[in-house]
């Protein structure tokens, strides 16, 4: 009930008039019944756009933080994540991420709407990374159907770091469902889930057009971080 109203009295209709989000493919999204929606990460509102473009209720695995901040902030955030149907996601890897997606696997086995960003997170510089196996997994286990999703132009309206958003408009295209029911019987195959994580990154990318880099966001991001960081160490040059 929360969801609904925040959706459709308290979020959707100011967000649909100061972004005017344009849509495309929203006709490939099932009207009943189980599916993924396999979206790029550009920014903290894809959450909120694309959930709020598709008719179903949509729950997202969203990153745990967002649920453990502290403060009025965090309180906020984390009450926002909660009531529009998002569930903390561990990314630490090994039996924490597999509770994660097994709370994921729930809402499938219940015939609902999981949203996913298979990157595992933000792209920090717009452009779309390597593929998590988590969505491939999760697609074979409970032998349901991937739509790739592309969200355009969102890093502008709230790149990394920035607190309010810029009003821009922004879109949201829903590719064709991916039928992956040849590889069921492989499903815990490692070399076989890299495989439909390929495939769907491949789709994603084609919506979104977005250049392609082969290594996981994650990795980049604490690269990126650890040369900041260095650079903060170094005296000036003219010390």
């Amino acid at each position: 009930m929360v969801y609904w109203i925040l959706k459709q009295i308290f979020i959707g209709p100011p967000v649909r008039l100061l972004f005017r989000p344009w849509t495309k493919g929203m006709a490939n999204v099932p009207r009943r019944g189980a599916a993924i929606l396999a979206s790029n990460h550009l920014s903290f509102s894809d959450s909120i756009f694309l959930p709020l473009m598709v008719r179903r209720p949509v729950v997202f695995l969203a990153k745990q933080e967002y649920f453990t901040g502290r403060g009025l902030k965090g309180r906020l955030t984390a009450a926002f994540f909660k009531y529009t149907n998002q569930l903390p996601m561990d990314r630490s890897g090994g039996e924490a991420s597999s509770a994660s997606l097994e709370a994921g696997a729930q809402i499938l086995r219940g015939g609902g709407l999981l949203g996913i960003y298979p990157e595992g997170t933000r792209s920090p510089d717009g452009r779309l990374y390597r593929g998590k196996v988590g969505v491939a997994r999760l697609a074979l286990v409970n032998r349901v159907p991937v739509l790739p999703v592309a969200m355009i132009g969102t890093e502008k309206v709230q790149p990394i770091g920035q607190r309010l958003p810029s009003i821009r408009r922004v879109g949201v295209i829903v590719g064709r469902p991916m039928d992956f029911s040849e590889f069921y019987d492989r499903a815990e195959d490692r070399d076989v889930q890299r495989e439909v994580v390929n495939r769907i990154m491949r789709q994603i990318q084609q919506l979104s057009a977005q250049e392609y880099v082969d290594a996981y966001a994650a990795d980049v991001k604490a690269r990126l971080a650890a040369e900041a960081a260095d650079r903060a160490k170094r005296p000036p040059a003219d010390a």
